[in-house]
Parts: C-alpha cells; sequence; structure tokens
C-alpha cells in the first residue's frame, strides 16, 4: 500500500509550487524594463532646459521630453507618411549647438517660416537614414561638405510625431494590467502553498460545506485506505479526488449527476500514434471536472465505482441525459459550462 498521508495538501503544494516561478520571473522581467528602459517617462515626460544635453539623455534612456524651444526656422523639408506630410523639419540654435527638430503640422501650422517660441513634447532619436538625407540636402543649400554639417549640427535630434500618447498609453496600460495579475497570481499561489484550503480545488468544496473539514475528512478516508485507486484518480468511502499535473478536484459522490467519458485522437499529420481519454463529471451547484489524458481501463473503472456508489449518477453521454442534467441544474448547459470555465480561468 502506498502512504496516502496528506496527498491531496502535498498535492496542492506541489502543483502552486509549480506554477509560481512564471508570475515571479515575469515580475522581474517587469521590474527589469520598467527601470532599465525608464517606461515612466512615456506617460511623465522629463521637463528640460536649454543646457541639458539630448545625448546624455538619450544614454539614460530619457527619451520622451518636454521642453521649450525658441527662435525655429523651417528647412523646408518635410516628413511624409502615405502621401500626407506627418512633420516639418526646422532648426534652431540651443546652447551654442544646431538643433534639427521635428514638429508635427498643428505646432508649425503647416510650415510657418518662423517660429518664436513653441513648448513641444517630443522623443529624442538618434540620427536616422531619413536625418541622414536631411543633411545631405542642408548641406547641398548651403554649400557645406558633409563633415562640416555634421560638426555644427548634434547626431540627436527631436520628433514630435514620434510622441504617440495614445499607443504609449496603451502599452502602458498593458504593462501596469499584466503586472498586477502577474503579482496577484504570485501572492495567491503563496497563498495556496501556505494555507492549501484556501486554493481553488478546496474552494469549490464550499456549496457542500466548510471546505476546511471536508479537505480533513478526504485526507483521512485517502490515508486510511481508499477504496479504489489508479495513477491520479482515487475513491474513498464520500469522495472522489484527482490529483494529476493537470489540476487537482475533490467532489463528494452524493454531490455527483453526471458522468462520462470522452476520447481524444492524438495524431501528427496523417499518422495516429495515440488515443487518452478524458473523465467529466457533472454534480450539483454547477461544478464541473474534467481529468483529461487517462487510459480506458482507469476510467471505465471510476466510472462503474461511482455509478454503483450512488444510482441515481447519469453514466454515459447522450441527449437524454443531458436534458435530465439541464434540468436539475436549472440553466441551460453550454452556459453553465461557460461560466464554470470562466471560474476555473480566473
Amino acid at each position: 500500500m502506498e502512504n496516502y498521508e496528506h496527498h491531496i495538501t502535498k498535492s496542492i503544494r506541489s502543483l502552486y509550487k509549480k506554477r509560481l516561478p512564471a508570475p515571479l520571473i515575469y515580475l522581474a522581467l517587469l521590474i527589469f524594463i520598467w527601470f532599465y528602459f525608464n517606461i515612466s517617462s512615456v506617460v511623465f515626460p522629463l521637463k528640460t532646459g536649454t543646457s541639458d544635453s539630448f545625448e546624455l539623455l538619450y544614454d539614460r534612456h530619457h527619451h520622451y521630453i518636454q521642453t521649450t524651444l525658441s527662435e525655429l526656422y523651417f528647412t523646408g523639408y518635410t516628413q511624409s507618411e502615405f502621401g500626407h506630410n506627418s512633420g516639418y523639419y526646422y532648426y534652431t540654435l540651443r546652447d551654442d549647438e544646431c538643433l534639427i527638430v521635428l514638429l508635427s503640422p498643428s505646432t508649425c501650422e503647416e510650415g510657418l517660416p518662423e517660429i518664436k517660441e513653441a513648448t513641444v513634447t517630443a522623443r529624442i532619436l538618434r540620427g536616422t537614414s531619413s536625418y541622414e538625407r536631411l543633411l545631405d540636402h542642408l548641406s547641398d543649400d548651403l554649400s557645406w561638405t558633409d563633415d562640416g554639417i555634421r560638426v555644427e549640427l548634434s547626431d540627436y535630434y527631436l520628433s514630435e510625431p514620434d510622441f504617440k500618447p495614445v499607443t504609449n498609453n496603451i502599452l502602458l496600460i498593458f504593462l501596469a494590467l499584466s503586472g498586477l495579475y502577474a503579482a496577484f497570481s504570485a501572492l495567491s499561489f503563496l497563498l495556496y502553498l501556505a494555507v492549501p484550503y484556501l486554493a481553488p480545488p478546496c474552494r469549490s468544496l464550499a456549496p457542500f460545506g466548510r471546505p476546511k473539514d471536508l479537505l480533513a475528512l478526504a485526507e483521512e478516508e485517502l490515508a486510511t485506505l481508499p477504496q479504489l485507486a489508479t495513477e491520479d484518480m482515487f475513491i474513498t468511502e464520500h469522495f472522489f479526488i484527482e490529483t494529476s499535473n493537470y489540476g487537482i478536484a475533490i467532489v463528494p459522490i452524493k454531490e455527483i449527476v453526471w458522468i462520462y467519458k470522452h476520447s481524444t485522437l492524438h495524431k501528427v499529420f496523417w499518422y495516429h500514434f495515440s488515443i487518452s481519454y478524458t473523465l467529466h463529471i457533472t454534480a450539483n451547484h454547477h461544478v464541473y471536472i474534467q481529468c483529461p489524458k487517462n487510459i480506458k481501463s482507469d476510467i471505465d473503472g471510476i466510472i462503474d465505482y461511482l455509478a454503483e456508489a450512488n444510482h441515481d449518477i447519469l453514466v454515459g453521454f447522450n441527449e437524454e441525459n443531458r436534458r435530465k442534467v439541464q434540468k436539475i441544474q436549472g440553466n441551460p448547459l453550454q452556459m453553465e459550462k461557460f461560466i464554470a470555465l470562466l471560474k476555473k480561468k480566473f
């Protein structure tokens, strides 16, 4: 006889111990991304003065800034996207350095020759191929050499159109919500490790009695003498118990109303290599249990024993049994399954 003392509690702890690293790793990655790439600057751009170096800000990952620029002059060149002008290139002197600024059409009113002062929220960009082409054109216009104009102009420029608050906010909301979900999952898993009877498999016993007491009774019966045992499914005097890698379930036998098995054919392309069977159990109070990837003999033995232990259990999947269960449950069966699925997932 295998020792099943505290087997359910050990299985619950083992299950959530395996699930715990995933949200912790995601949270660690999220924290690294948040601080290393300074994600907060997307929502709260850094306010800079005229003496702040764009190169230094860029290296420190302060890519989004808010600054006030004065004496802006239109270069005569624009940036086009899908046949429309999406930005206008201006230049200005800033702390004895010539700076290129790409302004949005609304800021420069579709290309004003000169702008006395403008406060912009923009993104610091390192010179790209389009920026290099702009410098080439400017050097031709001014009859300067390429090396000469690059000495006078910064390798970094400001782009107002590249600051996209809607896209940035969507990204931030996604990171925040996913981070909260990961944190909630990690704290929940830690709670289940410390107090197993608060885990979902035990909370599902609430409609049938006090989860803590029912768990203790199921543990006692399983440790004393299970009446039927397969690799991961057990039947005791009063309970059906599953402790597999796919989940853990405990349900009183007297509350079961319907059981049946479903076969799944596993194949790769045209080659069929195995068949597995899933045990489906429907109990009162909208409790649904699935025990996947079992062998046929184990499931047949479980079904036969449960049907003998509770003669009110409906056996087999057919339309008549489906209607009977629908009448017992009181709601459309598919809606109940959908609600149960939501409870299981969230």
